[in-house]
């Protein structure tokens, strides 16, 4: 007898980074050839001492470290958020619009469950963010994909044609993962006045957003007094501190959208870890010079990815930034067949654009995803000079 399935859940696809490790397995690599892999764009070093050391001081001494604590968060770090968000921003963030989350995953599928039930429709850009599709499918929601031209930057024009009367949201990463691309401030506040015309959530996903290029707030979204009645703000901590594994991420919203999501948050997890959080809080107090270093090595790595792909015959580098390159392949093949070849003919681990597009995309077919959080300059060159060498 098989037991009951979610039809929602038999019609999702499986991980894509877990099902690309799978590629792996059995595959013995020549010794002067290892795995570069460039698959998965989570930083794999341990955070640095002093916040490992806060972390270990809290475990051993701090008795609440252990418990249960607020649904929300920390307070202390709901208010380091507001303080920090509204300088840089330039906006007026109150702690009682902030709520901690685990991760930024959990961010996303939290807002999205206060928004958007079945068969209601939620606007996603492409290439998309794959697990932001995973959960509009498991939750029966529709995806409408919006279609971004060359230079990867979604169009407010555009998206209005596919606002219905079911639309719920439009969602905007940037930098964008799997793009790269860095939205300019006038195309997300062209978003902006479109969904509060409209009606809809603007939901902007800003996980990568200490490793932008740009000096400076990315936008001005926030100095916008009414800002609440429009924007949902996400944001990640695993990437700038590494703290990956304690999963600690944040959504600002309006108070009355937080008491929707206290909802959420309670059933699904009570609160998120104290200790993640108490690795969050440290760092912002006393890391911002330490992530400053950290970006600077993430823009050398987007130059060495930009100066190598401009010498490889027929690849094209559709988008580059924090820590992605989105670029075109020359061969006459899918790309998920081409990076599964990649694997056991150049020792290269990267993700297919079938995996960030609708299927049977032929724009997807064409793309490759290059997360290079974990690889250097140095790696970056032994990257390119694989791709060169690689014959279909």
């Amino acid at each position: 007898m098989t037991l009951p399935l979610n039809p929602a859940f038999a019609a999702t696809e499986p991980p894509p980074v877990m099902e690309a490790r799978r590629w792996v397995e059995g595959v013995t690599f020549p010794a002067d050839r290892p795995l570069i892999n460039v698959s998965q764009a989570a930083p794999v070093d341990s955070p640095p001492l002093g916040l490992r050391q806060a972390l270990a001081d809290a475990a051993l001494n701090d008795p609440q470290a252990h418990l249960y604590g607020p649904v929300l968060g920390m307070p202390a770090l709901r208010e380091e958020i507001a303080t920090q968000w509204s300088a840089i921003y330039g906006g007026a963030i109150r702690p009682s619009q902030v709520a901690i989350t685990q991760g930024c995953n959990q961010a996303f599928c939290t807002v999205m469950a206060t928004l958007a039930g079945p068969g209601d429709e939620v606007i996603l850009t492409t290439p998309w963010y794959f697990n932001h599709k995973m959960w509009l499918d498991m939750a029966a929601v529709t995806t409408v994909p919006l279609e971004t031209d060359a230079t990867l930057i979604p169009s407010a024009e555009a998206a209005a044609k596919l606002i219905t009367d079911r639309t719920r949201a439009i969602v905007l990463v940037s930098p964008n993962n799997p793009g790269g691309v860095e939205y300019p401030a006038e195309t997300l506040t062209a978003f902006r006045d479109l969904c509060r015309a409209k009606g809809v959530a603007l939901i902007v996903d800003e996980t990568y957003r200490d490793f932008d290029s740009r000096t400076g707030a990315p936008h001005d979204l926030f100095a916008d007094p009414g800002w609440a009645d429009t924007l949902i703000h996400l944001y990640s901590f695993s990437k700038a501190y590494r703290l990956t594994g304690h999963r600690v991420g944040a959504v600002i919203a309006s108070q009355a959208r937080l008491a929707e999501v206290e909802k959420f948050l309670d059933t699904v997890a009570i609160c998120p870890s104290q200790l993640g959080q108490i690795g969050a809080l440290w760092g912002m107090r006393n890391l911002r010079q330490w992530v400053a270093g950290e970006r600077d090595e993430i823009l050398a790595r987007r130059k060495a990815m930009i100066e190598g792909f401009a010498t490889l015959k027929g690849w094209k580098l559709l988008g580059c930034g924090a820590y992605f390159a989105y670029v075109e392949h020359p061969y006459d093949m899918a790309s998920d067949v081409l990076c599964k070849r990649l694997v056991s003919e150049a020792s290269l681990l990267m993700l297919p654009g079938t995996m960030f597009q609708p299927e049977g995309s032929a724009a997807g077919k064409r793309q490759i995803r290059i997360a290079f959080a974990n690889v250097d300059a140095k790696g970056i060159a032994e990257v390119i000079r694989r791709l060169a060498a690689f014959r279909a």
